[in-house]
């Protein structure tokens, strides 16, 4: 690399970097960097864009080179899907490193497309899509009505706001403004298992793009706004849709954004595997006969340890499983995360050149279903999907679980009545 002028350094960058970190493990330090290329050899999108191995990134934190790293395009291209550090022998968090640098509050970097209008939204109306309290009570008691006639009961219920119920639910917005069927689908399961649960009426949004911005003020706004209702139901646990994302952001946010306060989060995905494997949800996996993949959204599963729990329901409710390769916590990133589906026209050429691998990995199962549990994943494998003319559909694994599972009888939901559906979690 060229000899960097003197007076272009900034000795006291790196250590300002490092005062802004938040985790919830010991202080970065990246002056554990072997410069060994693990994180360049993890990383499956280096060389497709500029700027792309994370050494080069480090190093430039170290010399002070403030000014590169903060016109940087990695710090906006990288989707934070942390595999680099996964690799890393010596744990450097490369992901948070960028995480921390991209921050408005910070160093007053503006991200490039919607991405801060996102999270400005979500403070401003209590979700990041700005729907009504009052388009969202109607979409409830519209699934509701739904829900009743699927089932054939009509005590079938979307419970608001229900004090002292096991769990309150928290839901993505997409799936309240643009798939309201999602919201019956998932009240159907929960009907069947006889759970005891609630959603708010007020805070009720699961996602975090302040997680992406790298807004710790928003950041902890979003998640004592879950605190808050935890604490106001009396609930014992919360749990987060199939929002890969939304999941860390609860999980991790609240051990960092909380100053140790915390409450139980739980993902849909785990309750599902445990209620197929005690039998309160019985399935036909002969209703999903196509041949069906899996993407790792690498929050859920890199990030916070669900990899078998999706796959143990894919298996139960689907007649041809076929795993990419890589897979679990080794599988590639889809391209979209990080925030980049909210970054526009500037950042959609790098969301698809990734996507070429992701392509690769779908089309060599021959599949005809991807299953990810992440609204980002869902988006971008939907893009991905158009972009390069793949003969296949995105799903989520309650998708095909709804849909394989067999409604249980009114002895079969009494015989259920009144038992814990969070045993072993809380």
């Amino acid at each position: 690399m060229e000899a960097i002028a003197a007076s272009k350094l900034d000795p006291g960058f790196m250590s300002e970097v490092i005062s802004k970190f938040r985790t919830d493990k010991q202080p970065t330090d990246l002056y554990n960097c072997l410069t060994c290329g693990m994180c360049s050899a993890g990383c499956p999108y280096n060389g497709v864009h500029d700027h792309a191995d994370p050494r080069k990134f480090i190093r430039q934190v170290l010399l002070g080179m403030k000014e590169e790293v903060l016109s940087s395009t990695f710090i906006w291209a990288c989707t934070m899907c942390g595999r680099c550090t996964f690799q890393c022998p010596m744990n450097v968090d490369i992901a948070g490193l960028v995480r921390t640098i991209r921050s408005p509050k910070n160093f007053g970097l503006k991200a490039p497309g919607f991405l801060q209008d996102v999270v400005d939204a979500q403070i401003r109306t209590g979700n990041q899509m700005e729907v009504t309290r009052e388009d969202y009570l109607e979409t409830l008691e519209w699934m509701e009505e739904e829900l009743q006639q699927e089932v054939g009961d009509p005590n079938a219920r979307i419970p608001v706001d229900k004090e002292g119920a096991e769990f309150v639910f928290m839901w993505d917005p997409r799936e309240i403004k643009y798939y309201p069927q999602d919201v019956q689908n998932i009240a159907k399961i929960m009907w069947a298992v006889g759970a005891d649960w609630t959603v708010s009426s007020r805070w009720w949004d699961a996602t975090h793009y302040a997680l992406f911005n790298g807004d710790d003020e928003d950041s902890t706004t979003m998640v004592k706004r879950t605190m808050e209702e935890f604490e106001r139901l009396k609930v014992k646990a919360v749990v987060i849709t199939e929002c890969g994302h939304a999941f860390r952001a609860q999980s991790w946010g609240r051990k960092v954004w909380l100053n140790g306060a915390t409450y139980p989060v739980i993902s849909f995905v785990q309750l599902q595997a445990k209620w197929i494997k005690e039998g309160r949800i019985k399935l036909d996996p002969t209703r999903n006969p196509d041949r069906v993949t899996f993407h790792d959204p690498c929050n859920l599963v890199r990030k916070e340890g669900v990899v078998e729990e999706p796959r143990y329901c894919l298996q139960q409710a689907v007649m041809d499983f076929k795993e990419m390769w890589p897979n679990r916590q080794y599988n590639y990133c889809c391209g979209g995360g990080g925030g980049l589906l909210a970054m526009g026209k500037e950042i959609y050429p790098y969301r698809m050149a990734k996507g070429k691998l992701k392509a690769e990995q779908i089309k060599a199962t021959g599949a005809k279903i991807v299953v990810s549990p992440c609204h980002n994943c869902y988006d971008q494998l939907n893009d991905i999907i158009k972009y390069y003319k793949l003969d296949c559909k995105v799903n989520h694994i309650h998708h095909l679980v709804g849909n394989a599972m067999i409604l249980p009888g009114k002895e079969e939901r009494e015989a259920l009545a009144g038992r814990s559906v969070l045993e072993g979690f809380i």
